[in-house]
């Protein structure tokens, strides 16, 4: 019960929800870059929201299902073929033992996300799948997917899921774009920020640079300045903070963000939208707008809320 990676591809590896409630000990929660595809894909196939999934970078690997499966994808789309069949990002797929998984063309995104029913059999460390490449330790041996690496089923599929081809509805899409507007709210710094930076920030666009990473996205763009320099003793950080580098330009912390850090802190991208500035990749743009905690914490809580009805759904459709 496993599938095989018949041609490794530029960076896949074995990622989840994140490694959560140790980073008092300084180590960082890795984790799905674009959590929300990660978590639609699961519970469309009835998994918990947390289990492992296969997160690619284009080019992508060729996969083959050594055993039937049902699988779904999420996130970037690389232009999926199973066989000779275009298939589409959100929907239940049936793959039988010897089918291929291609991926041809980035048509848009950079991340794109492989989950099956029942999830992988990856052994956790510190209550997570994921793979902490820098430690070398998580996912499938700490490492990236290579060549000839298998990855087990936690469960054989049932023919009776052959007949299931259901799909995520859109509006629990995130609306990916290369040149999104993200909502953030106001870091701890913010208002240290000059009168004109405070408006550069909010009303400039910055372009995502090529020495960008899992771990924090650098920024080009309108140097920003301070009112002061400040000397800060380093603070709690998180997936989303933005701060401002002693040279002016701006860094987004990503999934596999250090835990604490001494640069001041600009904003926060919130929660719904972590997975627009996720799926950026070189020379994308991007723009920030400011909204207040409370209006983020209803944004989240909608969402939550629509979510919870895919999994109803979801269960449903494969209750016994």
């Amino acid at each position: 019960m496993s599938l095989l990676i018949k041609k490794e591809g530029l960076l896949s590896t074995i990622q989840d929800a994140g490694r959560n409630n140790f980073r008092r000990f300084g180590i960082n929660p890795n984790g799905a870059m674009d959590e929300t595809a990660a978590r639609l894909i699961n519970i469309l196939l009835g998994n918990d929201e947390s289990e492992a999934v296969v997160e690619m970078h284009f080019p992508a690997p060729e996969i083959v299902f050594e055993e039937d499966a049902v699988f779904a994808l999420g996130g970037a789309n690389f232009g999926a073929k199973f066989g000779d069949e275009e298939i589409e990002n959100w929907r239940i797929y049936f793959a039988t033992s010897g089918s291929v998984l291609k991926f041809t063309e980035k048509v848009f995104g950079n991340r794109c996300y492989l989950a099956v029913k029942g999830g992988f059999k990856i052994e956790k460390w510190l209550d997570s799948f994921s793979t902490n490449l820098t430690a070398k330790i998580g996912g499938l041996d700490g490492e990236k997917l290579k060549t000839n690496d298998r990855i087990f089923f936690n469960q054989r599929s049932k023919t009776k899921d052959q007949r299931l081809n259901y799909k995520i509805s859109n509006h629990l899409l995130p609306f990916y774009s290369r040149f999104p507007t993200v909502r953030i709210i106001k870091g701890a710094e913010f208002e240290n920020l000059t009168a004109i930076s405070e408006r550069d920030f909010l009303n400039e666009t910055f372009a995502v640079s090529k020495n960008s990473n899992r771990m924090g996205f650098r920024l080009e763009g309108k140097p920003l300045y301070l009112l002061e320099k400040l000397e800060l003793v380093s603070s709690a950080v998180d997936f989303g903070t933005i701060q401002l580098l002693p040279d002016g330009q701006i860094i987004i912390l990503m999934a596999d963000h250090q835990t604490t850090g001494g640069y001041p802190r600009l904003g926060n991208i919130i929660s719904i939208d972590l997975p627009l500035a996720a799926q950026l990749g070189a020379n994308d743009k991007i723009g920030f707008h400011l909204i207040s905690i409370e209006e983020a914490e209803n944004l989240l809580l909608d969402f939550e809320k629509d979510l919870n009805f895919l999994k109803i759904g979801s269960k449903f459709a494969f209750k016994e």
